[in-house]
């Protein structure tokens, strides 16, 4: 039996399939929180947007917690982790993660030492630091295309090198994880499909042979460098009832550092969800949108 597709749904689906890559001239999506609760148009707007362009701001949300959890209820669910259904960034004097302390945060995606890293990640600004606390991001499939350009050597050592992450430690419950990934992966064409890099749980162990070694930190450097130059990042500080959505296999996000009180000054919640997740529910939205035209 063959599937027919309406001439609009076709086109709906190329659609959400292009990419606006982008560096420090991007001008972040931004939506009504509420829309993306109740209208369908809004929810499906958002959901290509974030395909489209790899980050949507939603504004308006309460400033408490559990509003990222109704974003999970209205795409399916959230993924749970090690760090619970949902965490708190804040900083705490028995840190178990560098993102729970005020220092700077470098470019990096999270979880790759899963072997199936979260492919969205909520951050929710509930609370903010006077001072400080910039949110950094970079397009990192751009940044890849843009090495390949300038150095197709140190582009192939990233998409072939296998690197090891590791975490150990506890949260929602003991962990103790390790993975194997490549710093870029591509597909079958060699497009790039996902970013995994994260310094801090890299681990120190480098099963590669000697020869290899200089040759991949090179490659890495040049990267990193162009993940944290002036052209490629972008720069935005949140406030509280902002909600910011972003791809984690694309983007790689970090913070500028900011000075420690005696009291919290600065807190977001935060989770994920999974590409199949969104993708189900985009493809249900398009079909009541397109049906009521």
């Amino acid at each position: 039996m063959k599937l027919k597709w309406s001439v609009s749904a076709c086109l709906q689906l190329q659609y959400i399939k292009k990419r606006q890559y982008w560096g420090s001239d991007l001008h972040l999506p931004t939506m009504a929180f509420e829309e993306v609760l109740h209208s369908d148009e809004s929810a499906y707007k958002w959901l290509v947007t974030l395909k489209k362009v790899g980050i949507m701001l939603l504004t308006g949300a309460a400033t408490r917690q559990g509003e990222v959890l109704k974003l999970g209820q209205r795409i399916g669910f959230l993924r749970l982790t090690f760090y619970g259904p949902t965490w708190q960034v804040q900083d705490k004097v028995d840190a178990n993660n560098v993102a729970y302390t005020t220092e700077k945060l470098s470019f990096h995606t999270d979880y790759p030492v899963l072997q199936f890293p979260p492919g969205i990640q909520f951050l929710h600004c509930i609370k903010q630091t006077p001072t400080g606390g910039e949110s950094e991001v970079v397009d990192g499939f751009h940044v890849a295309n843009k090495l390949k350009e300038l150095n197709p050597q140190a582009f192939q050592i990233l998409t072939s090198t296998f690197v090891d992450f590791t975490d150990v430690g506890v949260d929602y419950c003991d962990f103790s994880m390790q993975s194997k990934q490549r710093i870029i992966d591509v597909d079958e064409k060699g497009q790039v499909i996902r970013i995994n890099f994260n310094n801090a749980t890299r681990d120190t162990i480098f099963d590669v042979p000697a020869e290899k070694v200089k040759p991949f930190y090179a490659a890495l450097k040049d990267y990193v460098n162009l993940l944290n130059s002036a052209d490629n990042k972008y720069t935005y500080k949140m406030k509280p009832g902002e909600i910011v959505v972003f791809d984690n296999w694309r983007l790689l996000h970090g913070r500028q550092s900011y000075q420690a009180g005696t009291e919290i000054s600065r807190h977001l919640e935060g989770a994920y969800a999974d590409w199949d997740v969104v993708m189900s529910r985009l493809r249900i939205l398009r079909k009541n949108v397109l049906s009521r035209k």
